[in-house]
């Protein structure tokens, strides 16, 4: 599942974790499973997460053996909708040519 269209005009890396994150909106992630998922080095995904926790797209969740992170409930699409039906041209084309 992706985030809400309203999210996706963002850097990448912060669609990639919000992307990431409503895919496992019920269990959160580990900074470990984002980086694994997302594939950035971990300067640049400490700075997309200070960015979207800022805007407040994104919980943090402590207990006393790690950390979790979850979407924000705003980011979350209220039905699950097929990639490519809200797959812009423009989306299509990024993904695919190494701009």
């Amino acid at each position: 599942m992706r985030a809400k269209r309203e999210y996706r005009d963002r850097e990448e890396t912060e669609v990639a974790i919000l992307d990431a994150l409503v895919d496992r909106v019920d269990d959160g992630m580990t900074v470990f499973e984002l980086r694994a998922d997302v594939e950035v080095d971990i300067d640049e995904l400490e700075s997309a997460l200070a960015t979207l926790n800022d805007d407040g797209l994104i919980s943090v969740e402590s207990n006393t053996s790690q950390t979790v992170i979850k979407p924000a409930d705003r980011v979350v699409p209220d039905v699950p909708t097929d990639e490519e039906e809200t797959q812009t041209i423009g989306e299509w084309l990024r993904e695919r040519l190494p701009f």
